[in-house]
């Protein structure tokens, strides 16, 4: 099934989509096409038990036009050296449609984790670390890696303290990894940040009222029904925020099978459930379907395709009855799939937008280890003071005393995560209406995908021009 080709394929496909007008000359699109560095290794490594494997990785740098470059880890056994540079093009593409001031950049080891204890995992990934400190290819001003499918706060936590190892005294030495441990210099709202970006990328595509009329869709988030391709962190906090807004999670979609109610299920519930049965199959109350791919072409508004790339394909494209797709992995929809999304009109909100929660809040992060200060510490009592102040005001002038809830939701400064989800949603909210009125001033681009790499490509080539990096 699927469509030939690699990852990395698909997304200059789609790269040449967004060059659709000439604006730009051929050699520049080449530049910026073209993968900067590419840092393949391998390394020895003894199993607990004595035998020796050797460990293939990689740390891909795509562009330079900013820099540091920055991009997630995966730790897998299917990812090979075009998917990184794949995912490293898609990183480059998708801060500059969020302007995040990096170059994208991927990296990856090549193993099963499951296959290995906690012991084998840390050495695997503290050599990897150091690997790339050989190289020069990690730092706070040179390449920032974050977690991935298959590594998470505690491989950070491992990388951040290899890099501290080798550059003792280095001030700025917490930046150096992103999505680390609240203790280690992390982020509150880190974890969840891409499952909420999602949320608000819907939320405002589901708020235009033209749009969802054209789909036959009723203006607004409240009662759509929404199926989840993968509980995973972003797909657990998207279909989670979805549902606390209203929104129905008719049908969950894991490797080992489909899980549907049409009245909703509860995110958090079957993720309880899961914990305790090792599986989101015989959830209570709900259908259990037995195969994966069938769960995808349900009958719903919304699909969240939340787990690996290259799900929807022109195999399963006919059958898939969502008219809005919002890609929550990183490059779930091939090229022929989504000629077949264009020519029904399905509005297909692209990965290279909606799953930019994870490197918005990561550079929040970033900035939050540079600046080594937490976000709200220095005008939290401020803000409270001021609203206290105000509140006093209006009780005199009023001769009402508010109840002790009213006063302390008012009385109320921001915290780090009041300002990360603001500076997230804010973020999400301009991307998403610039991505719309760029596929509005060209029609000719076909969908809001090719519109989104029109302002990437734009906005990277202004860079370079900038830079005098071409002529």
């Amino acid at each position: 099934m699927g469509q030939a080709g690699s990852m990395f394929d698909h997304v200059n496909a789609y790269f040449d989509r967004g060059t659709v007008g000439g604006r730009w000359p051929a050699g520049l699109l080449d530049v910026i096409k073209a993968c900067n560095s590419v840092y393949r290794f391998a390394f020895p490594f003894k199993r607990r038990d004595g035998r020796f494997e050797t460990i293939t990785a990689w740390r891909v740098e795509h562009s330079h036009h900013k820099m540091p470059t920055k991009g997630g880890v995966r730790v897998a056994p299917f990812v090979d050296e075009d998917e990184v540079k794949g995912l490293a093009a898609l990183m480059t593409y998708k801060c500059a449609i969020v302007d995040v001031p990096y170059g994208g950049a991927k990296g990856a080891i090549q193993i099963d984790p499951r296959g290995y204890d906690l012991d084998e995992l840390e050495r695997i990934t503290r050599r990897y670390t150091h690997e790339l400190i050989k190289k020069n290819f990690i730092g706070p001003g040179i390449d920032v890696p974050a977690p991935d499918y298959g590594s998470g706060e505690r491989e950070m936590a491992w990388m951040v303290d290899t890099y501290l190892a080798h550059h003792p005294g280095a001030l700025d030495g917490l930046a150096s990894v992103t999505g680390k441990p609240i203790a280690e210099g992390g982020l509150r709202g880190r974890r969840e940040a891409t499952g909420r970006g999602l949320y608000f990328a819907l939320r405002e595509a589901c708020g235009v009222t033209e749009d969802m009329q054209a789909l036959g869709l009723t203006p607004g988030l409240d009662g759509k029904r929404l199926i989840v391709q993968g509980l995973g962190n972003v797909g657990y906090h998207a279909a989670l925020f979805c549902h606390e807004a209203g929104a129905r999670i008719v049908a969950i979609v894991e490797q080992d099978g489909v899980i549907a109610h049409p009245d909703g299920l509860d995110p958090a519930a079957v993720a309880v459930h899961r914990r305790e049965h090792g599986s989101i199959r015989d959830f209570p109350g709900a259908t259990t379907l037995a195969e994966p791919a069938a769960g995808l072409e349900l009958e719903c508004d919304v699909l969240i395709p939340a787990a690996v790339e290259n799900v929807l394909t022109a195999d399963n494209a006919p059958r898939i009855k969502a008219r809005v797709i919002l890609e929550g992995a990183n490059g779930p929809t091939t090229p022929d799939a989504e000629t077949v999304f264009r020519a029904r009109r399905t509005l297909v909100i692209p990965d290279i937008y909606a799953n930019a929660g994870g490197v918005t809040v990561s550079y929040f992060e970033w900035l939050k280890n540079l600046s080594h200060v937490r976000f709200g510490r220095l005008e939290k009592r401020l803000e409270e003071a001021d609203e206290a102040r105000f509140v006093r005001a209006l009780e005199s002038l009023t001769g009402q005393r508010l109840s002790d809830e009213d006063r302390r939701q008012l009385v109320h400064g921001a915290d780090e995560q009041d300002i990360v989800n603001s500076g997230l949603e804010e973020t999400m909210v301009v991307a998403y209406h610039a991505m719309r009125e760029a596929y509005r001033q060209a029609p000719e681009l076909g969908d809001l995908r090719a519109a989104a790499f029109r302002m990437a490509i734009d906005k990277i080539a202004r860079a370079y021009l900038e830079l005098g990096v071409y002529p």
